[in-house]
């Protein structure tokens, strides 16, 4: 059973009344999985099992997460079957892929060689027509022009120079490999379940979380914790196109992609038009159940916060009133199972609130107001667009002047909705909601000193002592004849900078994200006790420069050249992305190169300790432009 699923906040059912609220996640026995919502898939920065970190140094050559988390899935529901085969079991499988940064395994990427070479307008043309034939979409259904929106606007692929051609393909192909991956998962997933006599027996809700990304902008990139500050260099992604998807990469598809992966509708992930939130939903389960046959199509409004009290009714529970002897909140969804019995069953969500970055919408019988809204401008009433989402489920005429009482009507039902659920402030586009801090942030920008051995330091704490700002890092260090290997590794693939020892000398590399490396040598370190010093400065303009001291006194450098290096590139706010190890580069390395030819390279010496010291920002910080940011979102607020 096929049909439609739309995502964000809070809901209003037709029903008599809501259930309360019932966190499944309290009973779940194990957990395995990354945090964040994105990692690099071949060497995930951080995995963490059963509320634990779990300390890799290495991933196996052709390790893959999404392989991984599938092995652990299958694994986790045979041990609870095997332990009490009379008791239920629930599995929340939530895949890294898609997410961006896009990776595959290789032989998945080579299937797809070729396939897009024809660009986003050919895909979407051809995808559409295969939902018409099809019946994914009702006959009279049109497709919107090309995303023309000033800000979200996709250029004609015809118009593309052919490097740019050639750069797009490959990162589709990667995506389409990913989406392949999923699929292979879960079919191993059903398999398991096969075996074990556990199939047809399990009801089965497979989803997306929002409609596709337009991070990767109008290029695309291969680094993308730096693009997301803009950054675009075509000529640098073109110089390592046979590595993207590979773990050396960080890759994303330009929003042409993502405008074709959302076909039918308008705008990407972020919007509150269909393009943002409206998914596909699959739902399969017991034929005791009543269900609808295998195949067949709804159409009707469903949104997130239904498949709970739709799970409770198909499964004979009732949600608690209460928890830890508090009153439980309301349960906001309602069940769809008259829906998935009967397909002519009215739709159970009658209305339905929307807000993403300043973007509004709310939904009602069929009807939505939905806006687009430009940072730093005025929000108002005269952003509303008004669709029949009946006749024109694709939004492709916009019916606000002629039906002025209704989007007046839905406009109010939002502004009620938001007030009530805590949406205000809404976000003007300052940017400095990602600047402020909770009272008592202060302490994590605050020196550390590590020892060998300790684990990896959290990456948002690494990252305070660091961003856009000078900082110096102090090694102390005993050097015996021959000693090398790693003193400090700060960040991945993504970004980030190593200090190491070898034949004798002091070097530091910094990765700039985009396959840039650049390396300091900053001459002899003599055996004994030693206090090696790495001073970033931050100037201002977003750059570093280098500077090594041994023993206090500045390094000599290769060849007597002095110690130092100008504008290497600041890295923030997502790189580096990996955390602060000492004594080893752990997982993704900083340094390629140097990872194929030692791995994460322990030291051999002995390291007494690495400290870090927080420096002043730059001059042109974002941290000293919080105040100015401020008055700028006061006048739209």
């Amino acid at each position: 059973m096929v049909g439609k699923w739309h995502l964000t906040k809070d809901s209003h059912c037709s029903d008599a009344g809501p259930f309360d609220s019932w966190p499944l996640a309290r009973g779940f026995d194990r957990y395995y999985g990354i945090l964040d919502g994105f990692t690099n898939l071949h060497h995930p920065h951080r995995l963490v099992q059963d509320n634990a970190p779990v300390e890799v140094d290495r991933y196996p050559d052709g390790y893959y997460f999404t392989d991984d988390i599938t092995d652990r899935a299958i694994a986790m529901v045979r041990a609870a079957k095997a332990s009490n085969p009379a008791r239920p079991f629930f599995c929340y499988f939530a895949h890294g892929s898609v997410h961006a940064p896009l990776h595959a395994n290789a032989e998945d990427i080579a299937r797809y060689r070729g396939r897009y070479d024809e660009g986003w307008d050919a895909l979407r043309a051809e995808r559409f027509a295969r939902m018409r034939a099809t019946g994914v979409i009702p006959p009279g259904v049109r497709l919107p022009p090309r995303n023309a929106e000033p800000g979200h606007d996709v250029r004609p692929w015809a118009e593309l120079p052919e490097g740019e051609q050639r750069l797009a393909a490959r990162y589709m192909e990667v995506y389409a490999a990913m989406v392949d991956s999923i699929d292979q998962s879960f079919g191993r997933l059903q398999a398991a379940l096969a075996e074990m006599g556990e199939l047809d027996d399990t009801i089965v809700v497979f989803t997306s979380d929002n409609g596709a990304s337009r991070e990767g902008e109008v290029e695309g990139t291969t680094g993308y914790y730096v693009h997301l500050l803009g950054a675009t260099d075509v000529d640098a992604d073109l110089a390592r196109i046979d590595g993207i998807g590979g773990p050396t990469s960080i890759p994303h598809y330009p929003r042409g992609w993502a405008m074709a992966c959302g076909t039918p509708f308008r705008l990407y992930k972020i919007n509150t038009h269909a393009g943002g939130h409206q998914v596909p939903l699959i739902v399969r389960g017991p034929d005791r159940l009543g269900l609808a046959a295998p195949g067949s199509w709804r159409g009707q409004y469903t949104y997130v916060t239904d498949v709970l009290p739709t799970l409770l009714e198909l499964t004979g529970l009732e949600a608690p009133s209460e928890r830890q002897g508090r009153p439980a909140k309301p349960m906001t969804g309602c069940s769809f199972v008259p829906v998935l019995r009967d397909p002519d069953a009215p739709p159970a969500h009658a209305e339905q609130y929307v807000e993403m970055a300043g973007h509004r919408g709310y939904y009602r019988d069929g009807w939505e107001v939905v806006t687009l809204h430009r940072p730093l401008t005025d929000f108002g009433d005269h952003e509303w667009e008004l669709y029949d989402l009946v006749a024109d489920p694709t939004e492709t005429t916009d019916l606000a002047g002629q039906h002025a009482d209704r989007v007046a009507d839905l406009a109010a039902a939002w502004e009620e909705a938001a007030w009530a659920n805590q949406v205000y402030p809404l976000d003007e586009g300052s940017q400095v909601r990602f600047l402020i801090r909770p009272p008592g942030d202060e302490v994590f920008a605050r020196p550390v000193t590590l020892v060998p051995g300790t684990p990896t330091l959290e990456r948002w704490r690494s990252l305070q002592l660091v961003m856009i700002r000078s900082f110096t890092i102090t090694i102390r260090v005993r050097v015996g004849d021959g000693d090398e290997g790693v003193l400090v590794a700060h960040g991945d693939q993504g970004g980030g900078y190593v200090v190491w020892l070898d034949d004798g000398g002091v070097h530091v590399a910094h990765n700039d994200g985009r396959g840039r490396l650049r390396t300091l040598d900053a001459g002899p370190v003599a055996p004994g006790d030693r206090e090696i010093g790495v001073a970033f400065t931050a100037p201002g303009a977003n750059v570093w420069n280098v500077a090594v001291r041994v023993d206090g006194a500045d390094a000599v450098g290769a060849g007597g050249a002095g110690g130092r290096a100008e504008s290497w590139p600041c890295l923030f706010p997502m790189a580096p992305f990996e955390g602060i190890d000492v004594g080893l580069d752990r997982r993704s390395p900083v340094s390629w190169p140097l990872y194929e030819r030692h791995g994460p390279y322990p030291y051999t010496g002995a390291i007494t300790d690495v400290t870090y010291t927080p420096g002043p920002p730059a001059p042109d910080a974002p941290a000293n432009l919080i105040e100015a940011l401020r008055e700028v979102g006061r006048r739209f607020e």
